[in-house]
């Protein structure tokens, strides 16, 4: 393990790489069901690699207060072991599988604190169904381990810091998800692409027109990019236009002195005021009637405002984020929308992509919103069935990140009114869920989709082989299996597209590949008997790569 784990120090990786990777050989040498890396997050912890858990597990935030499990671990600077019969919940109860399914209780749980430069980080979890898998001999060895995988996190911010000096001119580690917060949850390849764009625009002040259908999560990335700016320390101010009356929109955003009009009994201070230094996010700014646009054109012209009711000038200092769920430019040759305005607020333009294009990111931001039912309605756990997974990831996701949210709070109450216990362990089946999807898809299709790797006998850490975006491959088909894509459905039509099956393929032989070769690309195209550089494009094509 130490070979292993010290190899990758003197290795450049990404970071969420190198340190899916310090899981998988951590999960390798201690035999365990489940690993778990956690960084501390405020008030939380959240998983930022993970080994025999579920894809959606990455997703969660676990308050501390509510998981004394955690609160004990973050504690001391020693391993914790919790006794099989510890009347302390596991926060994992329900997310390991019997290899079956059936979900089980954790039955021996073994966990430490991790430090960098001498601040606690996070936490390290191992967690085991068997009872007594952890004894006095792995508490040691887990105490050497977290020393080394401080390292690996010191590395890895150490790595990040560099390439922010290098692209940025600062060394704010801020977007490193290893590093810091961030509410967006994603890691598929059109969210990280988004991600890195915001984070090189966000350092200029020129205005942003955030696109995309409703329920994308725009205000999201409006405060990706105000905390990535040089104004993160200065207010952020969020103006809904769609809610602002006529009559009110220009005292709400310019201010107004006493008798400007009835009702005006004091000075009032406009939105561009209260954001002065900051950012000033203009939602669902289509929705603005011509008369309020014209005179917010006048602001952004000339950087200057006036109170309703006076003459007197006030300069303004905001940087302009506007977001909306219109096509603009078509409102533009409605007529409805100024031109002029469109071009001063879409100077750089940036589309938020649909939840349905974004893969099994849909399962990490499920995974958020199931630890948030758990906490809510007092459950002991909570989770998906693999059947559930599948029709999340083929429904089509009209209100996108939104509606998903409705979908599983939905779903937690229903199945608690079906007579599910609150100290049970709840599962989620489709028909809990309630989605309407036109084509039918066999849900058992993919059918090692709970591990976040590939099938436990596929190479080292026998857990998974980390991608070279962050994300570890899940959903491998079993060609071998009833459900082959290649099958039928009853109604005489293939149930995936042809595609998607050739791709599926494609992946699993290039990771069945890697794995046998010990990751060595240049091995595996000999394997596979294709020219090396055409498989490195065919990898980063299928998201195996990121470059």
């Amino acid at each position: 393990m130490e070979q292993l784990l010290l190899a990758d120090l003197s290795t450049e990786l990404p970071g969420t790489v190198r340190l899916q990777r310090a899981v998988d050989t951590i999960q390798a040498h201690f035999k365990c069901d489940g690993v778990g890396l956690l960084i501390l997050d405020d008030d939380s912890l959240r998983l930022v690699a993970a080994a025999g858990l579920p894809r959606e597990a990455l997703g969660r935030r676990f308050v501390i207060g509510r998981h004394p499990r955690f609160a004990a671990i973050l504690s001391r600077r020693e391993p914790t072991r919790f006794a099989p019969d510890s009347v302390l919940p596991d926060p994992y109860d329900g997310l390991l599988d019997d290899r079956k399914g059936s979900p089980l209780p954790v039955h021996d749980c073994l966990g430490t604190s991790l430090y960098a430069d001498g601040r606690l980080w996070g936490a390290l979890t191992l967690d085991d169904l068997n009872v007594g898998a952890f004894d006095d001999d792995a508490q040691r060895k887990l105490a050497h381990c977290s020393l080394l995988l401080g390292a690996a996190i010191r590395v890895t911010m150490l790595e990040r810091e560099n390439r922010n000096l290098r692209m940025l001119g600062s060394t704010d580690p801020g977007a490193d998800a290893t590093t810091a917060h961030s509410d967006i949850l994603g890691e598929s390849e059109p969210v990280q692409q988004l991600l890195h764009e915001i984070d090189i625009v966000a350092d200029s002040d020129m205005p942003i027109l955030l696109l995309g259908e409703t329920g994308v999560g725009k205000e999201l990335f409006a405060r990706r990019l105000h905390r990535q700016s040089r104004r993160h320390g200065q207010p952020m101010v969020h103006v809904n236009c769609a809610a602002l009356p006529e009559s009110l929109a220009e005292s709400e955003l310019f201010g107004h002195v006493k008798g400007a009009f009835s009702g005006a009994t004091a000075d009032r201070a406009g939105r561009f005021e209260a954001a002065r230094g900051g950012t000033l996010f203009l939602d669902e700014v289509g929705e603005l009637s011509l008369s309020i646009q014209a005179k917010l054109l006048r602001v952004l012209q000339n950087g200057e405002i006036q109170r309703l009711g006076t003459d007197q000038v006030i300069k303004t200092d905001v940087r302009i984020v506007a977001a909306t769920n219109r096509n603009l430019r078509q409102h533009v040759q409605e007529g409805s929308f100024r031109a002029d305005l469109y071009h001063r607020l879409s100077v750089y333009p940036i589309t938020i992509p649909p939840l349905r294009e974004r893969g099994h990111d849909i399962l990490l931001i499920a995974g958020h919103y199931l630890e948030l039912s758990r906490a809510r309605l007092g459950l002991r756990g909570i989770r998906l069935s693999p059947a559930a997974e599948q029709a999340l990831l083929h429904y089509h996701w009209p209100g996108n990140v939104r509606e998903l949210e409705h979908v599983i709070s939905r779903a937690a109450i229903k199945s608690l009114s079906q007579g599910v216990q609150r100290d049970q362990i709840m599962t989620l089946e489709p028909n809990a869920l309630d989605l309407d999807i036109p084509h039918a898809t066999p849900f058992h299709a993919l059918t090692n989709h709970t591990e976040a790797g590939v099938p436990r006998d596929a190479g080292h850490g026998n857990t998974g082989l980390p991608l070279g975006n962050g994300e570890s491959f899940s959903g491998i088909t079993n060609m071998n299996d009833s459900a082959n894509p290649n099958n039928h459905s009853g109604s005489g039509t293939p149930t995936r597209p042809l595609r998607e099956i050739v791709d599926d393929t494609q992946r699993t032989a290039i990771l069945t590949a890697l794995a046998v070769t010990n990751n060595n690309w240049a091995r595996a195209a000999r394997q596979l008997q294709v020219d090396a550089s055409n498989l490195h494009k065919l990898a980063k094509r299928l998201g195996i790569k990121s470059s």
